[in-house]
């Protein structure tokens, strides 16, 4: 096996036998859609080594409170938190038999409409979707309410976010999630972000705050967004689970390879006909400046956030996770069978 960590041994949460026949189940329900993910260092040990423990860490975390667990994804773009939750979803779902409903802080951006206003009212740099304040926090908080107060006929409406057209999609459209779920996830470049001090926020962190945010007006009102609806949001997290990249020159990379992928999307239209007019492809230079809007806070998060998250899982170079850090163990979790 040529795995670069596997899950902590004190922290296994079920059986070998178990974490076989959960593997298995994956295998089976999942097959269609494995190749998507491209994971290329042998799926079964990585399932059977890091991510069904995970699962299972998780369903023993579920355990110890009444109500369904909601979970925090945070990971910088490109660190994979769609891939985890499709990876997550299917392990809880399958393998362990439990209700679990996921969405994305990005499907919470405010619409393009309510961006420009707000652009024109705050600051020029909030029309751009990205930093606190470009989401809508309220919706969010009502979304977790609703699926941690279900009752089998409650419907919950969670909202979509085409990010080729910079906009919510229709409501009509919109994921609707029936009755009570087991586990929530909820993942985002800055959920369960903290915000910073004054002081952290006098310098300029690159020419986008430097040149277009020289008083420091944008990233004053991001981050005093952080202080106060963010944080009621963020308080409703069971548990915070992060995806940690090695460094911003790999989020350029791997934020590079998504627009790789909207460009393939942009060709098949394309070649079937269908309009394009409404794709947005952005070249190095814009991809460089767009990232420039995250990197102060990717930066905070990086620094501060794998010694208070729940669970870190630490991306190399490669995307290839190389370190597990827990900092809040299950003390009577070891070697347990989970009872489904």
């Amino acid at each position: 096996m040529n795995l670069l960590t596997q899950w902590p041994s004190d922290q296994l949460c079920c059986r070998y036998q178990q974490r076989r026949d959960v593997v298995k189940a994956v295998e089976r329900a999942f097959a269609s859609t494995l190749e998507s993910l491209k994971i290329d260092l042998g799926l079964v040990d990585l399932l059977e080594q890091i991510y069904v423990p995970l699962g299972a860490w998780l369903v023993c975390r579920k355990q110890q409170q009444t109500g369904p667990l909601v979970v925090g994804v945070n990971g910088a773009q490109g660190a994979g938190k769609s891939t985890l939750f499709n990876l997550l979803e299917s392990i809880l779902c399958d393998g362990f038999g439990l209700r679990v409903v996921g969405f994305s802080i990005d499907d919470l951006y405010k619409t393009h409409d309510e961006r420009e206003q707000l652009g024109k009212q705050v600051h020029p740099l909030l029309a751009t979707r990205g930093v606190p304040g470009t989401h809508d926090i309220e919706l969010g908080i009502e979304i977790l309410q609703s699926l941690r107060d279900s009752d089998e006929n409650t419907v919950t409406k969670i909202p979509v976010f085409d990010k080729s057209i910079d906009d919510r999609c229709p409501a009509a459209v919109w994921q609707e999630w029936i009755g009570p779920a087991d586990i929530i996830i909820f993942e985002g470049w800055c959920v369960g972000a903290l915000p910073q001090s004054n002081a952290e926020l006098a310098t300029p962190m690159n020419t986008l705050e430097r040149d277009e945010d020289p008083d420091g007006a944008w990233r004053t009102h991001a981050n005093d967004q952080l202080k106060h609806s963010y944080r009621q949001l963020n308080s409703m997290l069971d548990t915070l689970l992060m995806l940690k990249v090695p460094s911003m020159d790999a989020v350029f990379e791997w934020r590079s390879l998504q627009e790789q992928k909207m460009a393939e999307r942009v060709k098949y239209f394309s070649d079937t006909q269908q309009p394009t007019d409404h794709l947005r492809i952005m070249n190095a230079e814009q991809i460089q400046r767009f990232i420039q809007h995250y990197e102060r806070l990717t930066r905070h998060m990086l620094d501060e956030m794998p010694n208070r998250a729940d669970i870190t899982l630490m991306l190399n170079e490669n995307h290839k996770i190389s370190d597990i850090q827990i900092n809040s163990p299950l003390h009577d979790c070891s070697g347990q069978t989970i009872q489904e």
